[in-house]
């Protein structure tokens, strides 16, 4: 709360579930997802298979984002199964500062409709707006 006692809401960030079969297909599909505009962090699970094509060294040269999408790697393991307590750090990290968008890609959809109904219970509910599924 402010000094005048009003409470300050931030939008909800857009975010997207990312499912395949393969770490390299559901990166290049978040890649090809992705906007020129804001800031996009990307949440993987897992180890990505090789030659991802989410891979932005400034060094590279020029990307054609206004902010390098930022991208952190968790641990593989059911995200729905394992408590959420990995997931639950991270995403706790990333919203103190919210993106413009938020893709988390997971490693198995087993649990996809469970995870769905956590992220929509609070208090992620009130900070995310979980978009279609993106299935790569």
């Amino acid at each position: 709360m402010s000094a005048t006692g009003a409470v300050h809401h931030r939008p909800p960030v857009p975010t997207w579930l990312v499912t395949g079969a393969r770490a390299g297909l559901r990166e290049a599909a978040i890649a090809a997802h992705l906007p020129r505009d804001g800031a996009s962090v990307i949440i993987l699970e897992g180890l990505s298979d090789g030659g991802s094509a989410l891979c932005f060294d400034p060094a590279d040269g020029p990307y054609p984002y206004e902010n390098i999408p930022q991208v952190l790697r968790i641990a593989p393991g059911c995200l729905h199964c394992s408590g959420n307590l990995i997931l639950r750090v991270t995403l706790n990290r990333v919203l103190r500062r919210p993106p413009a968008r938020l893709y988390l890609s997971l490693a198995s959809a087993e649990h996809l409709e469970q995870l769905r109904s956590w992220l929509s219970e609070a208090p992620y509910g009130d900070l995310l707006e979980l978009q279609d599924l993106i299935a790569a």
